[in-house]
């Protein structure tokens, strides 16, 4: 070791110590003044016979691990190299036809992805071969690929026959702009079917007054079907005589439904007279008591022979269940019962009905009195068309008399048993509506007669991944009790409806002090109502905000951020708008001498708080979000008319005339005026009468 100068040090060994003295020097000469010169004996102790062993030893070991290192570069690698072959197919192979399946004997409860065997038996397979044959794939072991396969949403249908515990689910949200377009579809399944086998197609139409025009548009169409069909030609032996009922290639029955359910058909027809009389016959129920359930489930239990009944090919025959309606459907109790009915003999069940207000009960369909004796004004009548989902998920929030405060728009579904209905059997069903138009905004002066009251429409392809949870009311119970967020949406939607700030005054004169502040009082009455409401609300909404990054949903994720947005929205302009009228209470000056009236005007800055500012920010924050990311549905469309409405206010002043001029044309003492004296005025005819609102 090296010390300062001052020190000693010493160098030695056990047997002999020497000590060297180290004269004091500068800080230059340190270097040298240290340093062993090769003159010294002291020098020549360096190489001791054990320094040189150590040196030898040192040289050594260097050597040796410079071998060692120098081994792996000369060794010849043997690793195995990957050699990827396949045979070459022998020209003559066949491929072998999978004849047998095999089917467990353990009975399931529920059938689909919710049976025993989970997704697996949500797939389509057939008893017979079907027309595109499954080739099996190369015996690989194991492949996995990293890809991402989208399936167009168009595809119609799976290549396979459907049974009774392998059911192939159907498509809903399908929009048309009228019964035609929903009509030749169904045109096209029944050719399907009937390429296949016989066809029985079982018509159920609905008794309401508000169907008269969708029945008499179908009634119209039925020759072309059959025409299309090509049966007009086929259903007849060479000598002009029809075929046996049993070898007719197409078979038509008609049921109704209201209060109660008739078979206007006695025995399935081939006979296209027949057929349209007993659509002629269809008399108006005035009830406004829809059993469609009942009326499906009868139908299932009056033609299951048709598919029990099995000859070689299969099914004697196959069944198409098409029920036209333009409401929910009272009896929805027997939605379970029916759906296992049908997939029991897997009976297709496709629905012509209507679209489903978003998130709302009822709408109101323009009702013209079918006979022209009577008043042709269009009126007004509320229907049950909704809601989309088996519970609300939206917030009862903004009704003012009575209604909504925005205008009515389409779910993108229909309701939501009769949707569930044809999702669960493989059917479609039909959201018609005759002035749809997606994009832009329909008027009630342009809505035809017998449509229901729906402003904005949606692209279906855009609405199928906000699809509702089409399962029972168990599994949907259990999918919000495992899910805080939706918990909490529910909840909400639950509640009564909540007023929001309509219509509040925002012009005060000051006539006086007194005066004005009595008027900012009176004012603040409505908000001072409104704020407890919201904040409830608003705490409740928040309780899941938490539990926002588990959602996966984009249906569940879009109605949470609407709702607490809009929630947040109200209350912030609520709370603002309380806080503005304390203020001017507490004494505002005007800038003009001329001045004598403050206006409350909407405004994004917030200046009565922080919390309402950030708040608001929040607000703002949500709904921006919903109007970017889910754009070109109900919840973008809602969320983008709200950011239009300012969560602040802002005082400005304003001079008011206290005498203003009378209006003109106001009457004043203008007499008035004198009533017609020629006979022709005095003989006008009277306007034809005017009959109450049926039922619908």
């Amino acid at each position: 070791m090296l010390k300062r100068p001052t020190d000693n040090l010493r160098v030695g060994r056990e047997s002999e110590a020497a000590t060297l003295s180290v004269a004091p020097v500068g800080r230059q000469d340190y270097a040298s003044a240290a340093s062993l010169s090769p003159d010294s004996g002291r020098f020549q102790q360096i190489f001791d016979p054990n320094a040189q062993a150590f040196f030898v030893s040192l040289l050594f070991h260097v050597v040796l691990l410079l071998g060692l290192a120098v081994v792996p570069l000369v060794v010849v690698s043997t690793k195995p190299e990957l050699l990827l072959t396949s045979e070459i197919p022998v020209a003559d192979e066949e491929f072998a036809i999978i004849e047998n399946v095999a089917i467990s004997e353990t009975p399931s409860t529920e059938v689909g992805a919710n049976s025993n065997a989970d997704a697996s038996m949500a797939l389509s397979s057939a008893p017979v071969l079907a027309e595109m044959s499954a080739i099996p794939a190369p015996g690989y072991e194991s492949l996995e690929f990293n890809t991402t396969f989208e399936l167009n949403s168009q595809l119609n249908r799976a290549v396979g026959l459907t049974r009774s515990d392998v059911v192939v689910k159907g498509m809903t949200g399908v929009g048309t702009t009228g019964t035609d377009g929903a009509v030749d579809r169904i045109t096209y399944e029944i050719l399907q079917a009937m390429e296949e086998r016989p066809t029985l197609v079982v018509w159920f139409f609905d008794q309401s007054g508000s169907l008269l025009k969708r029945r008499q548009e179908i009634r119209d169409r039925f020759d072309r079907i059959y025409e299309e069909l090509g049966i007009v030609g086929r259903s007849k032996t060479e000598d002009g005589k029809r075929l046996p009922i049993e070898d007719e290639p197409l078979l038509t029955s008609v049921f109704t439904f209201g209060q109660q359910v008739n078979l206007l058909t006695a025995q399935p027809t081939a006979d296209l007279d027949e057929i349209r009389q007993a659509i002629d016959s269809i008399e108006t129920d005035v009830s406004g008591v829809e059993r469609v359930f009942s009326a499906i489930y009868k139908g299932c239990d009056k033609f299951k022979r048709y598919r029990s009944q099995r000859t070689e090919a299969g099914p004697q025959r196959n069944v198409l269940f098409i029920a036209v309606t333009d409401e929910r459907g009272d009896d929805a109790a027997g939605l379970e019962a029916t759906i296992k009915a049908c997939r029991k003999y897997a009976i297709p069940v496709y629905v012509v009905g209507v679209p489903a207000p978003f998130g709302r009960d009822t709408t109101f369909v323009k009702y013209v009195d079918p006979d022209p004796q009577y008043d042709q004004t269009p009126q007004w009548a509320e229907v049950d068309q909704g809601p989309e989902s088996i519970l609300p998920e939206r917030v009862k929030l903004g009704y003012r008399d009575d209604s909504y405060y925005e205008p009515v728009i389409d779910s993108g579904f229909g309701p939501f048993a009769l949707s569930r209905l044809a999702y669960e059997t493989g059917g479609i069903y039909f959201t018609v509506h005759p002035n749809r138009r997606v994009g832009q905004r329909v008027r009630r002066g342009e809505l035809d007669e017998f449509a229901s009251d729906v402003s904005y429409f949606f692209d279906p392809e855009v609405m199928g991944k906000y699809r509702p949870d089409y399962v029972s009311e168990a599994e949907y119970m259990k999918r919000v009790t495992e899910s805080p967020l939706r918990q909490v949406i529910v909840r909400a939607a639950q509640l009564p409806r909540i007023d929001t700030l309509t219509n509040p005054r925002t012009r005060f004169v000051k006539a006086s002090d007194a005066g004005l502040v009595n008027s900012l009082t009176t004012a603040q009455q409505q908000a001072a109502r409104l704020e407890p409401q919201l904040a409830s609300l608003a705490q409740l909404l928040l309780s899941g905000e938490e539990h926002l990054d588990r959602e996966i949903s984009p249906r569940w994720l879009a109605g949470y951020k609407l709702a607490l947005g809009t929630v947040l929205a109200h209350k912030v302009r609520t709370e603002a708008y309380n806080a503005m009228l304390a203020k001017a209470k507490r004494g505002m000056n005007f800038e003009k001498d001329e001045s004598n009236t403050w206006v409350l005007k909407p405004a994004a800055e917030i200046s009565v708080g922080s919390r309402f500012e950030k708040e608001g920010e929040q607000a703002t924050k949500l709904l921006s979000e919903v109007a970017e990311q889910h754009q070109g549905t109900p919840w973008g469309l809602l969320a983008s008319r709200e950011l239009k409405n300012p969560v602040g206010w802002k005082w400005e002043e304003e001079f008011t005339d206290p005498n203003p001029p009378p209006r003109a044309g106001g009457g004043g003492n203008n007499p008035n005026p004198r009533p017609p004296q020629d006979d022709e005025a005095r003989m006008l005819a009277k306007p034809p009468p005017k009959r109450p609102l049926p039922k619908l």
